[in-house]
């Protein structure tokens, strides 16, 4: 039974030898793509928090590492949350993550999230304190939204940036989002399919793009640096900007506006 938080124990000895191989499996098969394509500083945060151990984490374990680095911790939970579930945890530096694990036959594509997409995807980037004082800073937001009637609109925000998020990197474009990052096609796709448009982030863009869950993305926004995001999202006071949202219609997912940044596949910019 769940608590009032949704929280459950992650129980990892119930963890059985094909959930570990499945884990190990999945976890061989990114780790050999994503490096070159993926922030430094989520390859630096799997070192921190000594990810590469083989088997599925022991959050206690994790969270000893997790703790000391940025004060975050990790919870179980059987599965998706309440928004305001979700937000509370998020702005108490708590990421809640399922306890579960996908079959073997389910390696490349499960509906809900399970412990590799929120473990191996989330979590390495809440050893970075901008990006872990990011994640507070809108779970504190996803709280005001509530009262504002704008879950939909901050949505978006965390859609384009925690999970499918680009930033902009030494060797060009990298990727640092959980979807993508757990995905052996869409990291691919991110960055090297001609197909999506790539441009650059601006908060109220954000905002006013919608966004599919049944397939790769056709849109990803790319930005500067984590902490430029940090501090656009605490600078900024949303509740006019839900306000004037709130009259302007939403902006097709793949269309380019007169004022957008566009990035080809190699980082280099137009418009």
């Amino acid at each position: 039974m769940t608590s009032g938080d949704c929280t459950i124990p992650q129980d990892w000895g119930h963890y059985t030898p094909t959930d570990h191989r499945v884990w190990d499996h999945l976890f061989d098969r990114q780790t050999r793509l994503l490096p070159g394509r993926v922030a430094p500083e989520f390859l630096d945060g799997l070192q921190r928090l000594d990810l590469t151990r083989p088997g599925v984490p022991d959050f206690a374990r994790l969270n000893d590492q997790l703790m000391r680095l940025t004060g975050w911790q990790v919870v179980a939970v059987p599965g998706l949350v309440p928004d305001a579930v979700f937000f509370d945890h998020l702005a108490n530096r708590r990421f809640p993550a399922g306890n579960f694990i996908r079959r073997p036959d389910q390696l490349d594509y499960l509906q809900e999230p399970d412990v590799f997409h929120d473990v191996f995807g989330h979590v390495p980037l809440l050893a970075h304190p901008a990006f872990a004082d990011y994640m507070q800073a809108y779970g504190r937001g996803g709280l005001r939204a509530l009262a504002h009637d704008a879950i939909g609109r901050l949505a978006r925000l965390y859609w384009y940036t925690v999970e499918f998020g680009l930033i902009r990197s030494g060797n060009g474009l990298a990727i640092y989002g959980a979807g993508i990052v757990s995905s052996h096609g869409e990291t691919h796709f991110a960055l090297e399919s001609a197909s999506p448009n790539r441009l650059g982030w601006r908060l109220e863009r954000v905002l006013r793009t919608p966004y599919r869950i049944d397939d790769y993305q056709q849109c990803y926004f790319v930005i500067n640096s984590f902490d430029e995001l940090l501090d656009v999202t605490l600078q900024t006071d949303f509740a006019p900007l839900y306000a004037r949202l709130a009259g302007l219609a939403d902006i097709p997912i793949n269309a380019i506006n007169d004022d957008d940044i566009v990035f080809s596949r190699g980082d280099q910019q137009r418009g």
